[in-house]
């Protein structure tokens, strides 16, 4: 080895020494052996707060003001229902799919009974509709055959 290369450790010895300390002083730190479980817990509140916005918006057919009533009857929505809306402009909706004339209504419907038969029929006609728009989707669905069908409405509150 040449001097050079001798005295180059040497400073390198020196250098590591003041920067790091002696291999013999530094001792190493103890084993950790139980589980962090902090970033798990912020992972699961951050999915809960993002599950407890998204859900709300992922509501199945097209959002209606529904009638209100004081004998409602609470269903949840489970998804296995086929969502009927009529908007208040005389627009009728087979889950988020436009139907364009209400007399295809019961082919929309048949068919997607056909993908889905163990889905119940839900009906959410908006307060402002038209009566004859509602009666005429209804109309369609009985002859359709479909005759096991469910109302939406809205609980009247207690202060109103």
């Amino acid at each position: 080895m040449s001097d050079e290369s001798t005295k180059r450790r040497e400073r390198w010895r020196a250098a590591s020494s003041i920067i790091f300390g002696h291999p013999e002083e530094r001792e190493r730190p103890p084993v950790k052996s139980d589980i962090n479980v902090t970033p798990l817990v912020d992972v699961v509140l951050v999915l809960l707060i993002i599950f407890m916005v998204v859900t709300p918006l992922i509501a199945s057919g097209v959002a209606v003001d529904l009638p209100r009533t004081a004998n409602h009857s609470r269903k949840p929505d489970d998804g296995k229902d086929i969502i009927i809306s009529i908007t208040s402009d005389k627009r009728v909706y087979v889950g988020s799919t436009l139907v364009p004339k209400v007399e295809d209504l019961g082919r929309a419907v048949t068919t997607e009974r056909r993908k889905f038969p163990e889905k119940t029929i839900f009906v959410k006609g908006d307060s402002r509709a038209p009566y004859g728009t509602v009666k005429a989707a209804m109309q369609q669905l009985h002859q359709a055959d479909i005759n096991d069908i469910i109302l939406g409405t809205e609980e009247i509150a207690k202060g109103e």
